[in-house]
């Protein structure tokens, strides 16, 4: 019993020593981008794909295509998308990604009812929380400056 007990209290204080403090930490950014003591916070990730409308009319298609982009931009505004971009070609039928800053899926799905492709079935969109940087928001100030060409 005496063995297991200094097993513990070995396991224990490695533990404690292990744990190192960040010199760097700034508790005001911390803040402002709501991490918690790992500099983390919780997402949700958007995984999506083909849907199940095929349609082949292509000034249909491409409305909602458009209001696809535009929805997007309204999403970056609200500070509530923070990463999109479309998928090469696969074997799954993905066709993009997107990191929303919102705390459950039933936030994420009423933000993603305003997008035409996904409310006109010409993508679905698969959910997943996701943990990550909290920090990661903070590359769309500069991500506005690098691109030359809006597409």
């Amino acid at each position: 019993m005496k063995k297991y007990l200094f097993v513990l209290l070995i396991a224990i204080t490695s533990n404690v020593i292990a744990q190192e403090e960040n010199k760097n930490y700034d508790p005001e950014l911390a803040k402002k981008y709501e991490a918690d003591d790992y500099g983390m916070k919780s997402y949700i990730f958007v995984m999506l794909k083909s849907g199940e409308n095929k349609s082949d009319d292509k000034a249909f298609t491409d409305s909602c295509f458009v209001g696809h982009m535009s929805n997007i931009n309204l999403l970056v505004e609200q500070g509530k998308l923070i990463v999109a971009g479309p998928m090469g070609p696969n074997d799954n039928s993905y066709r993009g990604i997107f990191i929303l800053d919102v705390k459950t899926k039933e936030e994420a799905l009423e933000l993603l009812k305003g997008d035409p492709a996904i409310s006109s079935g010409l993508l679905a969109a698969d959910l997943y929380e996701w943990y990550g940087s909290a920090a990661l928001p903070a590359y769309l100030e500069d991500s506005d400056k690098i691109w030359k060409i809006n597409p």
